[in-house]
């Protein structure tokens, strides 16, 4: 399984409706396409939004986004979360405990 670091700055006063709408449309869709969502955090002195997923098809984590994002549910879904990154990274992990 491939893991993914995901990273975000999230708009000032827009970190619950963000989360909401990550948990209610991106958690579901993203395990519909066989993702893993490993745990989520906030980080609140600098709203951010850290969260860790894993992936085991054959063709690995950035193939596994690729066909995430280019799904009509991706691109239907709305409201879109997001709208409401400010910025953000994403970074493949690998495990080693």
């Amino acid at each position: 399984m491939e893991y993914q670091i995901r990273r975000y700055r999230i708009e000032p006063e827009k970190m619950d409706e963000f989360v909401a709408l990550w948990r209610d449309g991106v958690v579901p869709l993203r395990q519909r396409r066989g993702f893993v969502v490993h745990g989520a955090w906030v980080i609140e002195d600098s709203n951010e939004f850290l969260w860790i997923i894993g992936y085991d098809g054959p063709e690995g984590v950035a193939a596994g986004n690729e066909a995430y994002y280019a799904s009509e549910e991706r691109k239907s879904m709305e409201p879109d979360p997001a709208r409401y990154i400010l910025a953000g990274d994403h970074e493949v992990a690998v495990r080693v405990l």
